[in-house]
């Protein structure tokens, strides 16, 4: 082996640490732009079409370049922001921000850019960080901005570099965040990662994926969070007239919230199972009890009885004596009460 081939081995290998050093090591806690969601990284957001994902980054926008409350509850530190709203005009966007921020006069340290030049974002978002090393880029939408993938590219490769080259920009800076808004299949799968729309190569390059949740004409929604620095969670949200607000006073408030949410969900499935059975009953001209619906579904009897109550009370279906019940409008057509 020559010197030279010793020099180039010592080159390749100069940034090689042991475990006991890297041990000793200390790093700075990563930068929370909103303290549990957003962090330093890059990061992606995501949720279907028209759900009201520009709405909820332009909030976050406001509320870290005010130093403001992000979901109406997270106190922010007020840092810089870069809102690149590449699929909005300016008169859009002017009337988003009026709806938001009633008369007062939005924060000057929001930056905002509707157009980026072919081939120049990663160039525009540099130079942005380079005068703001520690802010935070908004990025709506990634598929408005990512170059196209060539004929012959393999998508998860081409996706994954595509999130890598966002990635290492904000990794050139310290402290800063890049926060991409992306589209999600219309068919959602049990892991929401894999809910986001295209290969799984972008959530791969990200830090930490967001995806928003919200029924068509519902003001319920929710949040679900991970990540590799970040933590997991669901948190409930309510949405009005394109605020997004968290549900209780923090995030374990809301991510309650959620399971509230789910509980009930549980008892409306659970009812409906209930109301199916008495009015199948009803068309054999059977009346329904407690133990008839503990029998079919598994329920103790009080618990049936409870569900009974609360559908007669609704005037979902009709009590008919004591603890006997039937569907509505079969009182007297049904010729076996027990």
């Amino acid at each position: 082996m020559t010197d030279t081939d010793t020099d180039v081995g010592d080159s390749l290998l100069a940034d090689i640490i042991t475990a006991a050093e890297l041990s000793h090591k200390e790093f700075p806690a990563l930068a929370q732009f909103v303290e549990g969601i957003i962090i330093e990284g890059f990061g992606i957001v995501a949720g279907p079409p028209k759900l009201g994902k520009s709405w909820f980054t332009l909030g976050i926008a406001l509320a870290v370049a005010a130093g403001g409350y992000a979901l109406g509850k997270i106190q922010c530190q007020q840092r810089p922001v870069l809102l690149l709203s590449l699929e909005d005009s300016q008169r859009r966007l002017q009337d988003r921000i009026s709806a938001i921020w009633d008369d007062a006069i939005p924060p000057h340290k929001l930056h905002l850019l509707t157009h980026v030049g072919p081939n120049l974002l990663i160039p525009t978002i540099s130079a942005w960080l380079i005068n703001h090393p520690n802010g935070l880029v908004i990025l709506d939408t990634l598929g408005r901005a990512r170059p196209q993938r060539k004929r012959g590219d393999d998508p998860y490769i081409a996706d994954y570099q595509a999130g890598v080259a966002l990635k290492t920009i904000v990794d050139t800076f310290p402290g800063s965040a890049l926060l991409g808004v992306h589209h999600t299949r219309k068919a959602s799968s049990d892991d929401f990662v894999d809910d986001l729309s295209g290969t799984l190569g972008l959530a791969g390059s990200a830090d930490y994926i967001l995806v928003l949740r919200r029924p068509r004409n519902s003001n319920d929604a929710t949040l679900q969070t991970t990540g590799r620095d970040a933590p997991e969670g669901e948190y409930a949200l309510t949405v009005h007239a394109g605020n997004w607000t968290l549900v209780g006073t923090d995030l374990t408030a809301a991510a309650a919230a959620i399971e509230t949410r789910k509980a009930e969900g549980k008892l409306a499935d659970r009812s409906l199972d209930v109301l199916n059975i008495v009015n199948t009953r009803a068309e054999s001209g059977e009346y329904t009890t407690s133990a008839d619906i503990a029998e079919k579904i598994g329920l103790d009897r009080n618990t049936a009885g409870v569900y009974l109550q609360r559908l007669a009370a609704a005037d979902r279906i009709t009590k008919h004596s004591r603890g006997v019940y039937t569907a509505v409008g079969s009182v007297g057509t049904v010729v076996n009460p027990p």
